[in-house]
C-alpha cells in the first residue's frame, strides 16, 4: 500500500488525537477517513486515497464509501465520525468518538441507534451553535432543551440569535439568563453584523442545531464564504421554516476547522442528559445546595433556597418550571430505555437457552 499522506486530512479536522486512535490499525492496510455526509446504505467520506486526480490539492478527496454489512458490529455511523476504510472503499472500523450530539429518537428511523431509543446527530463536535431566529418568538424553553443536548454531548455550546437585522426587540438578557455559562451572540449573516465575534468563538468542528427557519444554512454559508447549502424563506404568518437542509453535511471552514449543517429539529427529545441538564440549569442546581433538605423538591418545603429566589425575583418561575419539565422527561426516557435494555437482554438469553436446549436434544437423539 502506498504511504498515506495524513496532512491531506488536516482541513477535515485530523489531529494527533485521531492519529493515536488510528495507530493500532496502521498495519491492517486500512486508510483513515472522515464521514462528511450520510445516506441510507452509503456515505461520502474525506480520505487521503493514493489517486493521481487530486495529488496537487491541499486536502483529501471526498469519495463514496460503502457502509459495513448489517451483521457487522459497526452501526449507526453519522456525519463527523472518523472511520477506517479498505482498498474497496468499505468502512471496516470506527474510531472512538470523543463527543456526540444525541437525542431521543423520533419514530420512522430505522437505524440501530433509533431502535435503541436514541439518534446521533453528529460526532466529534467541539462547538455547538444553538441557533434561534431573533425576528420571531424566541422560545427560551427550546433554547434550554437544545443547550442540555449540547452540554451532554461534551462540546462547548454557543447561543446564536440570528437575523438580528430583521428583529425589532431582541430579548438578549432573558436569553442570557436561560443560558448561564454560555456565550450569547446576535448576528446577521446577510448583513455581516456580529459575524467577526462569532467566528472568534469557533473551535474545531462546529455543528449548527436549531429549528427550521432559524437561519442555520444562511449562517453556514456566511461562515464558509460561499453558497454551499440551499436556503429558503420562512412563512410570514408564524415565521416557521421549511426543511431546506435534509442531510447533515460537513465542510472545511476557510479559517480552519470544520462545520456541520443539520436539518431543522422538530422533535428535541432528551436521551439520558442528566449532566447536560445540570450544566443548563446550573443556577437552579447551585441554589438547591442551600436548601434545608438534600432531597428538596422545591415545591413547598421550608427553607427552600430555590423558592426563596423565586419569591425575591432572583429566579424566574418559568426557569424552575422548565427545569422540572425537562428533568421529568429525561428521567422518564432514561427509565424507558433501561426497561427496553432489560427486555432485550432477557430476549437474548431466551434465544441462547432455546439454542442450547436444541443442541442438547439433537445430541441425545444421536446417541
Amino acid at each position: 500500500m502506498s504511504p498515506v499522506d495524513f496532512d491531506l486530512l488536516a482541513p477535515y479536522g485530523w489531529t494527533s488525537a485521531q492519529a493515536a486512535d488510528y495507530l493500532p490499525l496502521l498495519g491492517d492496510s486500512l486508510i483513515p477517513a472522515r464521514v462528511v455526509r450520510m445516506d441510507r446504505s452509503e456515505c461520502d467520506a474525506a480520505a487521503p486515497l493514493p489517486t493521481a486526480d487530486y495529488r496537487s490539492r491541499l486536502s483529501a478527496a471526498v469519495v463514496r464509501v460503502a457502509l459495513p454489512r448489517s451483521d457487522s458490529d459497526i452501526s449507526g455511523l453519522c456525519t463527523g465520525d472518523w472511520v477506517a476504510i479498505d482498498a474497496t472503499r468499505t468502512v471496516r472500523a470506527l474510531l472512538p468518538r470523543r463527543t456526540a450530539i444525541v437525542r431521543a429518537a423520533v419514530s420512522g428511523h430505522s437505524d440501530s441507534h433509533a431502535r435503541s431509543g436514541t439518534q446521533i446527530l453528529a460526532a466529534n463536535v467541539d462547538t455547538v451553535l444553538v441557533c434561534t431566529a431573533a425576528d420571531g418568538d424566541v422560545d427560551l424553553g427550546r433554547i434550554e432543551r437544545l443547550l442540555a443536548l449540547a452540554w451532554e454531548s461534551g462540546a462547548q455550546p454557543v447561543v446564536v440569535l440570528t437575523k438580528a437585522d430583521l428583529a425589532q426587540d431582541i430579548p438578549l438578557e432573558a436569553v442570557r439568563a436561560a443560558a448561564p455559562g454560555v456565550t450569547v451572540v446576535t448576528v446577521s449573516a446577510a448583513g455581516g453584523y456580529g459575524m467577526d465575534v462569532l467566528t472568534a468563538l469557533l473551535a474545531g468542528t462546529v455543528a449548527l442545531i436549531g429549528p427550521s427557519g432559524a437561519g442555520k444554512s444562511t449562517l453556514a454559508n456566511a461562515l464558509l464564504g460561499e453558497q454551499i447549502f440551499a436556503t429558503s424563506s420562512v412563512r410570514e404568518g408564524d415565521k416557521r421554516g421549511r426543511h431546506t437542509t435534509v442531510h447533515r453535511e460537513l465542510r472545511p471552514l476557510p479559517g480552519g476547522g470544520t462545520l456541520i449543517d443539520t436539518p431543522g429539529l422538530r422533535s428535541i427529545g432528551l436521551a439520558d442528559a442528566a449532566e447536560g441538564l445540570t450544566r443548563t440549569f446550573s443556577d437552579v442546581e447551585s441554589l438547591s445546595t442551600h436548601c434545608r433538605f438534600t432531597d428538596c423538591s422545591h415545591t413547598s418545603e421550608p427553607s427552600c433556597a430555590v423558592l426563596a429566589a423565586i419569591e425575591s425575583g432572583a429566579l424566574p418561575q418559568r426557569r424552575l418550571d422548565s427545569y422540572r419539565k425537562l428533568t421529568r422527561e429525561n428521567d422518564w426516557l432514561a427509565s424507558r430505555n433501561d426497561a427496553r435494555a432489560r427486555a432485550e437482554r432477557q430476549q437474548a438469553w431466551k434465544t441462547i437457552t432455546k439454542t442450547q436446549r436444541r443442541i442438547y436434544k439433537d445430541r441425545d437423539n444421536r446417541r
